[in-house]
């Protein structure tokens, strides 16, 4: 089997009998049923592919889809005039690159349509593109812009130019209106809702199918496609890990299903991990392979919000909310759950809140690695070394190794850039244990009266107790006087007693002694 892993392109993808998942019922719908669209998915979920069919659609290209759902529905096969952009694959980082991006674009079709630029005013060359290309064609156009977003979310931390670019591309968008005697169909995609209000300012008709029950599965993989198109491939790739079939699927289902885009939906799977695990014959975390989106670690260092509280699944929000974005910095959530870091657990319809969540272990793990890279002293690719030699010290019985191994870190000199010390301390040990925890039992608490980090192992327990602005000795004192060593007198592990001192002038561990 052929998988299209990394090919967007419909017509590429279909001669070349690549595998796949016929979405066309989908796109039939959204043709013959109305006129402007937005859709928001997370990267790499097929919103690219998916434009794309809908791009050989338009142009009739019947023959691309034989076989498909749409071939039995549509017997009018029309070719209209498309008008296609996509913003992605350009990094926007001054003025001029926007300008340049969509003046390339607007060169291009003035040439397939005869047009000769008269001004530089790019809305009014968008304008004289589109009513050339229906002219000349005699039939309405299709617009087609995909990652619309990608110029504004490159700007989170550059309110300036971010500004900028929204007002470029407001008068860029605003032509669908003015020009809407000229269009067919119009349909927009993006990652997040970022600007969506001010940017389509004006486009009153714009049909948000983001959270639609009917559109839940315009992209990604659902659990009947899963059964239905690669059963073959998960008996290939449960035999190359010495699991049965069941199996299998569960570890599929525990590793990349769980997205939610709508509540009382089926979950979908993320395309381009799952294809990459059939390719391969191996479960990895691909989609973060692929890197972190440079607007999700700016957003995050710039946030206020306790990312204790997305680590453990305790999130709660307004369904008026999940769809707004413009206070990103004080409220994170939105942008997250937009893309695809959390899903929608469930729904409280009395008081129309969502409750949401990691959807699956890869983009938990993922971004708990991100989170590290955020506020731990560590390149991203050494997330792992550093928890494997903790993993080691702590089922090994060697609490010193490991309390030197993070005194080493938050030593480091490129600690000192960081922030509010006393929070990003707080938050790097959270980090830390929430990631050895998927291979030790861990508690991390933090209110009065319990324990600050307990570490269980099959030999071994660690009781650690953490002050910032006060002695290693006085955290020990603490652990005796509260008592959090009681539960354990009977227990024929050996025990080990912790107390740190972590310094918020020298924004390190200052001090931190042992007890056995």
């Amino acid at each position: 089997m052929l998988y299209p892993i990394g090919i967007q392109d419909f017509e590429s993808l279909r001669s070349g009998d690549y595998v796949y998942i016929d979405k066309t019922d989908k796109i039939h719908a959204l043709v013959s049923s109305g006129k402007y669209y937005f859709l928001s998915r997370p990267r790499r979920f097929g919103k690219s592919l998916l434009v794309s069919a809908l791009e050989a659609y338009l142009l009739g290209k019947k023959e691309l889809f034989k076989g498909l759902a749409i071939d039995s529905v549509e017997h009018n096969w029309t070719e209209y005039p498309v008008l296609h952009i996509d913003l992605s694959g350009v990094t926007y980082d001054a003025k001029e690159v926007l300008p340049e991006v969509l003046g390339q674009k607007l060169s291009e079709w003035e040439a397939a349509y005869g047009v000769t630029a008269t001004t530089d005013i790019i809305g009014l060359r968008f304008q004289a593109v589109i009513k050339a290309a229906y002219e000349k064609t005699g039939r309405q156009v299709a617009v087609l812009i995909d990652e619309y977003d990608k110029p504004l979310i490159d700007n989170l931390d550059n309110p300036d130019l971010q500004e900028y670019y929204r007002k470029t591309l407001q008068g860029f968008y605003s032509v669908l209106k003015a020009m809407d005697g000229c269009i067919k169909f119009g349909f927009l995609t993006g990652v997040t809702k970022i600007g969506k209000l001010s940017v389509f300012s004006g486009l009153n008709n714009l049909r948000d199918i983001s959270m639609l029950p009917q559109y839940a599965d315009i992209c990604g993989i659902s659990e009947k496609d899963l059964h239905t198109y690669f059963p073959e491939s998960v008996g290939e790739l449960a035999a190359a890990n010495g699991l049965t079939e069941e199996q299998c699927y569960e570890k599929l289902a525990e590793m990349y299903d769980g997205y939610h885009f709508c509540e009382d939906t089926v979950g979908m799977y993320n395309p381009f991990s799952l294809l990459n695990t059939f390719a391969s014959n191996k479960f990895r975390e691909y989609w973060f392979e692929t890197g972190t989106p440079t607007f999700l670690v700016k957003m995050l260092k710039q946030t206020d919000y306790d990312i204790r509280r997305i680590a453990d699944n305790d999130v709660e929000i307004d369904m008026d909310m999940i769809s707004g974005v413009n206070d990103y910095i004080n409220d994170p959530i939105p942008v997250l759950y937009q893309s695809g870091y959390l899903t929608i657990r469930s729904f409280d319809e009395m008081f129309g809140i969502y409750s949401l969540g990691f959807p699956n272990m890869e983009v938990r793990k993922g971004f708990m690695k991100m989170l590290l890279a955020c506020y731990v002293p560590v390149r991203e690719k050494e997330g792992n070394v550093l928890i494997s030699k903790l993993y080691k010290a702590v089922t090994e019985g060697r609490p010193e190794d490991m309390m030197q191994i993070l005194e080493g870190i938050f030593a480091r000199a490129n600690y000192q850039i960081q922030g509010d010390s006393e929070k990003d301390f707080q938050y790097a040990m959270y980090i830390i244990f929430e990631l050895l925890g998927e291979y030790v039992q861990t508690e991390k608490q933090t209110s009065n009266g319990r324990i600050d980090i307990l570490l269980q192992t099959g030999d071994y327990v660690y009781i650690m107790e953490i002050k910032t602005g006060s002695s290693a000795d006085a955290a020990l004192q603490q652990i005796e006087e509260k008592g959090y060593a009681r539960p354990f007198a009977a227990d024929t592990r050996k025990l080990f007693r912790i107390g740190v001192s972590f310094s918020k002038e020298n924004r390190r561990i200052e001090d931190w002694k042992v007890v056995s």
